[in-house]
């Protein structure tokens, strides 16, 4: 898939992660409201709480604005979707087009991920650096997108290497792990030195700014794949809604993300000055007095009026000054290459 892209295809994921607040329902809509509005894969996380969690930190109070419940374990769990949700949504994705793609926090999430068929996986900023989970993802041999926020240099080598090593594709994401991150924390300048560093897997940016801005300016600094937290309400109890895009912030987003690429090219340059609007309001070259043969041109003596005849259009004024007429020319009248020496 990565290996196929082209110097300007892009890929934009629209990551949903828990913000369904584990209703199906709510998950459905997700899909087919963002694969309309431009994603290119629609974006879960898929985890086995019990297994993520030490008893402890599973059974330790949650008291927050955004609880779902008394517990960790149990705020978790009400947010997750079941196996035969997940095969569902899968479904759905490849009824509206778009790629199903999830995080697995974990070894039997990504088992049973890799075991329905799942056509993109995608690495937490958690896991860089955890060489024996990524070594079992690289080797499902499924194309992968990893995130980099909080990783250090050695870090982000050895992750790197471990799916070259499988061959497996993979895209990385320049990403700061602050929920949401503030605009002078972006730090998009790393970009061009991942693009720099990584010759291998495909360079892109994971951004939880609360704007649209980042994507395009991130696009013209190398990035290819873009991932963007999406919710259909920022209103909604949990962490990720807050500076998450809703459905016309993620079209604008994409939308300008793919636009960049038209605006770079410069107009050919002998298209310049022949615009509809030169040819109905430009000026042409003209006497602003009259003007008697063997007189010389200068400012004084010169102007530009709309005719509906064009004449020589004035941006080509400083050919005719010090230039001699060999015509008489009445003020207000053309003044035309054949009437100078």
């Amino acid at each position: 898939m990565f290996s196929d892209f082209e110097k300007d295809d892009v890929f934009v994921i629209a990551e949903v992660g828990q913000n369904h607040q584990g209703s199906l329902e709510k998950a459905l809509e997700y899909i087919r409201i963002f694969a309309f509005e431009g994603a290119d894969a629609i974006k879960f996380q898929t985890r086995d709480n019990k297994f993520l969690f030490d008893r402890n930190s599973y059974k330790a109070a949650y008291d927050s604005e955004n609880a779902f419940a008394s517990t960790y374990g149990e705020h978790r769990e009400c947010l997750e979707l079941t196996k035969d949700d997940v095969i569902i949504l899968k479904k759905s994705c490849e009824e509206h087009g778009v790629k199903f793609m999830s995080t697995p926090f974990d070894e039997p999430s990504l088992e049973f991920l890799a075991g329905i068929g799942t056509e993109v996986l995608k690495v937490a900023s958690f896991d860089i650096g955890n060489i024996p989970f990524l070594t079992k993802i690289a080797r499902t041999k499924i194309p992968t997108v990893m995130s980099i926020g909080g990783g250090n240099d050695e870090q982000i080598n050895k992750s790197v290497e471990v799916f070259r090593k499988e061959h497996t594709e993979l895209a990385l994401l320049h990403c700061v792990s602050e929920y949401p991150c503030p605009v002078e924390n972006l730090g998009l300048s790393n970009i061009p030195k991942l693009i720099n560093n990584y010759k291998y897997p495909l360079i892109g940016s994971s951004d939880h700014f609360n704007g649209t801005l980042s994507g395009p300016i991130a696009y013209m600094l190398g990035a290819r794949v873009f991932e963007k937290h999406v919710t259909l309400n920022r209103s909604w109890t949990g962490t990720d809604h807050s500076f998450a895009l809703e459905p016309d912030g993620f079209r604008r987003f994409v939308r300008d993300i793919r636009r960049v690429k038209n605006m770079m090219p410069t107009k050919a340059k002998e298209e310049l000055g022949n615009e509809f609007v030169f040819k109905k309001l430009g000026k042409s070259i003209c006497a602003s007095k009259n003007l008697n043969i063997g007189d010389i041109l200068s400012v004084e003596n010169m102007s530009g009026k709309i005719y509906q005849d064009k004449g020589v259009p004035v941006r080509e004024s400083a050919n005719f000054l010090g230039k001699k007429v060999i015509v008489n020319i009445k003020a207000g009248e053309k003044i035309r290459y054949e009437d100078i020496q």
